[in-house]
């Protein structure tokens, strides 16, 4: 029988993505540009977990402003608010947006993805077992 785990995050598939390859100052600048109050957070080795919900939980996710999204990442390289020191993990909160290929935007967080990613389903059992 499969793991929370091995439902998403550590299982096999998914597709692999690469996020910017930006350094980590240009990467900022370009962001702030965009975001010039939200909280940046700079990530590697990060999987997008996109959450196997019903249409009646897919409705509450899209009435509610958000997909159905979550971001799990092995190493945060820089966090503006010192929430996360680097080389720590993070899980983030559901996503409100994804752009670029590298962007993934919570309601109180911008995540950069710097370099190779992955993009896979998980059950939200999955997801929330990352704590």
């Amino acid at each position: 029988m499969d793991s929370p785990l091995s439902d998403g995050l550590m299982g096999e598939g998914g597709v692999d993505l690469v996020g910017s390859e930006l350094s980590l100052e240009n990467l900022l600048l370009a962001a702030r540009e965009h975001y010039k109050r939200m909280p940046l957070c700079v990530v590697e080795d990060w999987v997008i977990l996109d959450a196997i919900l019903t249409e009646d939980e897919q409705a509450k996710v899209a009435a509610a402003g958000c997909q159905p999204m979550f971001l799990f990442a092995h190493n945060v390289v820089h966090d503006e608010q010192r929430r996360f020191e680097p080389g720590d993990w993070v899980r983030s909160t559901i996503a409100r947006t994804f752009n670029d290929g590298y962007i993934f935007e919570t309601r109180n967080t911008v995540y950069l993805l710097k370099g190779p990613g992955q993009r896979k389903s998980s059950s939200l059992q999955g997801i929330f077992s990352i704590f």
